[in-house]
């Protein structure tokens, strides 16, 4: 071998890389110490950067395409090494390549769940979760801020510090935001476009980065909230209470059994209000006084149509022992039902009858 091929043989004449991976966001190609020749090739493939570094400094970026090294197109790398009159000897670079494409579905989430003032629960603890999109668009910051002289960064040793940033911004918006934890669901993809604006100036400036897409997934609430939000939604969906109560009673009845014990209330006497206002009327004047405290326990109980004799005497203001004594006497219109079911048809009749 010659002393010119051997020269030959120690320059670098083309550079290149080829991606065979889906996750790799920066190499460093590998010079084996060698130096880059006069006029080498440089090719640069779709969706990739080659970003020059001389001494230290970054110098030169290129795009797509194939590109000859000059000292026409590398200026910055001239003025680096001081090559004011144009080079002849080969020298030496380190050159990375940076996957500008798109890198798609990435996961974030909450670790800990996000406290915020909800006008409808107070302070309440939200998690959250979801995707987003991303790609390098400054490549001497990323280089900088992220992948630093690493040989082959990959997206896996990012991902935490991406997840962690991204979920800092998220928990600062939606602390601002005031949404109420209700109407989250329903502004699910609102409140991706809106959070785009706040996350992209960060990552950029940090990172090099900019965030293509951000998708919520889910917001969850704690359990206890989650139980408030159903009640809500079905007394929503209730609405008379008085009327979905009777009706009830009567499908109970229908039903027979297990169901009409389940529909009926719960005890062994029922008093209809109507019969205890009648009572009030009939029993010692200064009973009379107390019947705004009925009409205070009936409207406490909506939907409950009948009492108990506890609950008579409690609202009337007088002892049990009256109550039942006017049951006696014949005072005061009551039955003593021995079913669940008896209890609920008898207050059902005594309501269509207007009693």
């Amino acid at each position: 071998m010659s002393i010119l091929d051997f020269i030959k043989k120690e320059l670098i004449e083309i550079i290149e890389w080829t991606d065979d991976s889906r996750d790799t966001l920066a190499y460093r190609w590998p010079d084996d110490d060698k130096q880059i020749k006069n006029g080498a090739q440089l090719i640069v493939r779709e969706s990739q950067v080659a970003q020059f570094v001389a001494a230290g400094q970054f110098a030169d970026l290129f795009g797509p395409g194939r590109h000859r090294l000059t000292t026409e197109n590398i200026p910055v790398l001239s003025t680096i090494y001081g090559w004011k009159y144009g080079f002849e000897a080969p020298f030496k670079c380190d050159v990375y390549y940076l996957n500008t494409r798109l890198f798609t579905g990435n996961k974030w989430g909450t670790a800990n769940p996000v406290m915020m003032r909800d006008p409808d629960f107070g302070m309440v603890r939200l998690r959250a979760f979801g995707t987003y999109d991303f790609r390098i668009v400054e490549p001497a910051r990323f280089l900088k801020e992220v992948a630093g002289t690493d040989h082959n960064f990959r997206l896996e040793e990012f991902a935490d510090t991406m997840r962690s940033r991204i979920v800092s911004v998220f928990t600062e918006a939606l602390a601002t935001a005031h949404v109420p934890a209700l109407d989250v669901a329903r502004r699910y993809a609102e409140l991706g476009q809106a959070l785009l604006p706040i996350i992209n100036p960060a990552m950029g400036e940090k990172y090099g980065l900019e965030i293509t897409a951000f998708v919520i997934e889910n917001i969850s609430v704690p359990p206890e909230v989650e139980k408030a939000i159903d009640a809500r939604s079905s007394m929503g969906a209730i609405g008379d209470l008085n009327a979905y109560v009777k009706y009830q009673m009567g499908a109970g009845m229908t039903q027979g059994g297990e169901g009409a014990a389940a529909a009926a209330v719960p005890a062994q006497m029922a008093i209809g209000f109507g019969i205890a206002q009648e009572m009030m009327k009939n029993m010692q004047p200064g009973a009379a006084a107390a019947q705004p405290a009925a009409a205070t326990a009936a409207a406490a109980v909506p939907g409950l149509e009948v009492l108990t004799p506890e609950q008579a005497a409690q609202a009337l203001g007088v002892a049990v022992e009256d109550v039942m004594a006017a049951i006696d006497a014949g005072e005061l219109k009551a039955r003593r039902i021995g079913s669940a079911t008896r209890i609920a048809r008898e207050a059902l009749q005594a309501f269509l009858r207007g009693e």
